[in-house]
């Protein structure tokens, strides 16, 4: 049981990041290492972006 609700948290979480991620930019020009690199640590760690601070790399 806790196995499925750790699974389902950890899916929760890789949704709400690619959303909020999106709407703030971050998939807008992955042509480039950095861009791709902004936009994955923006998708883990999208909490902080909710509180202004900028992961776009470089």
């Amino acid at each position: 049981m806790r196995s499925r609700f750790s699974s389902l948290i950890s899916i929760v979480w890789i949704v709400v990041g690619l959303i909020v991620a999106s709407r703030h930019g971050y998939f807008a020009h992955l042509t480039a290492l950095m861009p791709i690199l902004s936009a994955i640590l923006a998708v883990l760690l999208w909490p902080l972006i909710l509180v202004g601070v900028n992961l776009h790399i470089g």
